[in-house]
C-alpha cells in the first residue's frame, strides 16, 4: 500500500493490521479519532512523521499478502469475524475481569488504603454498555447488514430496513464507541497506564494485565466497525438506493 500525504490514521489502519499494531505501540489514535491525517496525529504525539512513515512503509512491506483485506471482504464475513472474534472474547473476558477488580479492590483497600479508586464504577459503566452495545449489534444491526447483502446480491434490490437507514443504529453505534472510549481513557489514568506496585500479588498482575488487553482488542474491536464495517454498510445503501 502507497501511503499517500491525504491519508488518514483510520485509513491505513483500515488497510493493514501491522498498521494498527504500530499505531499501538506509538500510541497513536486509529479508532475513535482515527480521521484524521496522519501527520497531524503524529505531530499530536511528538513523534516525528517522516519516521513513522518509515516505520509503517517497512511493516506493510513485510505484510503483504498475510492477512485479510476486510475492505474488500464480504460484509457477512466481517461481520462473522467481529461476532466470532471481538464479541466472544468480551463475553468470556469482562466477567473475569470484573471477578479479579473486586477482589483486588477490595483486598487492597483494606490492607495499604485508597488503591485504583474510581475503577470499579467506571469498569462497571464500561462492561454494562458493552454487553447492552453487542446485543443490540448482534439482534438488530449485524443481521439487517447481512440480510441486505445476500438480498443485494441476489436480486439487486436493498429490503427495507427496520430502522429506515443504516445511518440511524450506525450514529448511536459510534456514540458509544466513543463513550466505551472515554472510559478506557479513564482506566489507564486510574491504573497509572497498568502500573504494578511492588507488592502486586498474582491476581492484580492478572488483573492489570487483562485490563490492557482489553483496551487493545476493544481499540481494534471499534475500528473494524467504525473505519469498516459501518462505512461499507452505508455505502452498500446508497449504492442500491
Amino acid at each position: 500500500m502507497k501511503l499517500e500525504p491525504n491519508l488518514t490514521v483510520a485509513e491505513i489502519a483500515a488497510r493493514s493490521l501491522a498498521a494498527v499494531r504500530l499505531f499501538e505501540q506509538m500510541g497513536i489514535d486509529y479508532c475513535c479519532g482515527g480521521h484524521r491525517p496522519l501527520d497531524e496525529a503524529c505531530r499530536e504525539k511528538g513523534v516525528d512523521p517522516d519516521h513513522v512513515r518509515r516505520e509503517l512503509e517497512a511493516v506493510l512491506a513485510g505484510e503483504q499478502g498475510q492477512t485479510r483485506d476486510w475492505t474488500s471482504a464480504p460484509l457477512h464475513e466481517l461481520v462473522e469475524h467481529i461476532t466470532q472474534t471481538h464479541h466472544e472474547y468480551l463475553k468470556k473476558e469482562l466477567p473475569l475481569l470484573a471477578d479479579r477488580l473486586a477482589k483486588v479492590h477490595r483486598i487492597y483497600n483494606e490492607r495499604y488504603g485508597p488503591t485504583l479508586v474510581g475503577l470499579p464504577e467506571v469498569y462497571d459503566g464500561l462492561r454494562s454498555e458493552l454487553e447492552m452495545h453487542m446485543m443490540k449489534e448482534e439482534r438488530v444491526l449485524f443481521p439487517a447488514i447481512v440480510a441486505a447483502e445476500q438480498m443485494i446480491d441476489s436480486h439487486g434490490v436493498l429490503p427495507p430496513l427496520p430502522f429506515g437507514s443504516f445511518a440511524n443504529p450506525v450514529a448511536m453505534m459510534m456514540h458509544e464507541h466513543d463513550s466505551a472510549g472515554q472510559a478506557l481513557a479513564q482506566i489507564r489514568v486510574i491504573t497509572g497506564d497498568f502500573a504494578l506496585p511492588e507488592y502486586a500479588c498474582n491476581t492484580y498482575q492478572a488483573l492489570m494485565k487483562g485490563l490492557e488487553e482489553l483496551e487493545k482488542d476493544l481499540h481494534l474491536h471499534i475500528h473494524l466497525e467504525n473505519n469498516i464495517l459501518f462505512p461499507r454498510a452505508i455505502q452498500m445503501e446508497r449504492r442500491s438506493s
